[in-house]
């Protein structure tokens, strides 16, 4: 296994609105300069399913390695994003899939 795609679902407990664009902004300024990090979406659900079940907001976050996932994981711009959604946040689920599975 070479690359790991980090999926990250989030149901927030207060305004969706603005926790969402909150966590939007957090992304941009903190995780895109992570060494490693190949790719991030984030946002709100575009899908036309339905099928979200309470999360109202997501980010996917590509790595080369999963060696650079692992370092990314305690990294302090990290953190900062980490702890928004934490507290923020009344369901998170996260689910890393290894590149090409």
């Amino acid at each position: 296994m070479s690359g790991v795609t980090h999926v990250v679902l989030v149901g927030w407990r207060g305004d969706a609105a603005e926790s969402s664009t909150r966590a939007d902004a957090l992304v941009d300024e903190h995780l895109r300069g992570i060494r490693g990090v190949t790719a991030i979406d984030r946002g709100t659900s575009v899908s036309t399913e339905g099928l979200e079940r309470d999360h109202d907001w997501g980010m996917v976050v590509r790595f080369a390695t999963v060696a650079d996932r692992d370092a990314y994981l305690p990294d302090p711009s990290h953190a900062v994003v980490a702890d928004f959604l934490g507290e923020n946040a009344a369901r998170i689920v996260v689910f890393d899939v290894a590149a090409g599975a």
